[in-house]
């Protein structure tokens, strides 16, 4: 391999990088926090004894989960503004279609933490005469949190991940920047290895919290 690696032309790049790198973190940050309030909601719906509104939210969770998230997030690109006939901000479709995405994985995760608590825990709040509210968010949510905290992170890692997935529709995220920069400059290889060194150093440490977290929760139910 006769190829001569030379980083030196990112040097002056780097403020776009960066810029990149902010539009990243907003669609990651508001992506996960949509997934994480929302997929409780979705979760609570889909163990809901109605079949009325069990179903149409399985069939939510289905799709997303059964369907390429790079055909949702061109789906919600170009099919929504076409259908309500309204400019929206491509930050905001890609948060949408991040966040929806997100939103039907977390449900899940949040509903195996919710079977997995006690029906003991349950039948103490009939005791107490807590309502039915007050049972969910102070039983129910907390416990079904802890649960699904590892399976949470690490979906957040991969909607960091996919959100470079936006780039196909020129939001001008780190990998779209990356191409960019790849393209103008001739280095592809240079500029990738500096982009997915990135995304690693973003995604590692998160990756190492959850090997920790659940350590700890084995660590606890052996007791």
């Amino acid at each position: 391999m006769n190829y001569h690696f030379d980083f030196d032309f990112l040097a002056g790049s780097a403020g776009k990088l960066l810029e990149g790198l902010r539009v990243t973190l907003e669609l990651a940050v508001a992506a996960n926090a949509m997934g994480v309030v929302l997929g409780f909601l979705l979760c609570l719906v889909v163990m809901s004894r109605s079949a009325f509104l069990r179903w149409p939210a399985q069939l939510f969770i289905e799709f997303f989960r059964c369907t390429p998230q790079l055909l949702q997030i061109v789906w919600f690109f170009y099919c929504i503004p076409m259908m309500v006939d309204v400019f929206i901000d491509p930050i905001t479709l890609g948060v949408l279609a991040l966040g929806l995405n997100l939103t039907a994985f977390n449900a899940e995760a949040y509903r195996a933490g919710v079977q997995a608590v006690p029906k003991e825990h349950l039948d103490a709040c009939v005791a107490l005469g807590l309502k039915s509210w007050q049972r969910t968010i102070y039983v129910v949510l907390p416990q079904a949190l802890r649960s699904a905290m590892p399976v949470m992170m690490t979906n957040g890692i991969g909607t960091l991940q996919q959100s470079a997935l936006v780039a196909i529709v020129a939001v001008a995220d780190l990998m779209y920047v990356g191409k960019s920069l790849a393209t103008e400059a001739y280095r592809p290889l240079e500029t990738y290895t500096v982009v997915a060194f990135i995304y690693f150093a973003l995604s590692l440490p998160i990756a190492r919290l959850v090997h920790i977290i659940e350590r700890r929760q084995d660590t606890a139910m052996q007791r």
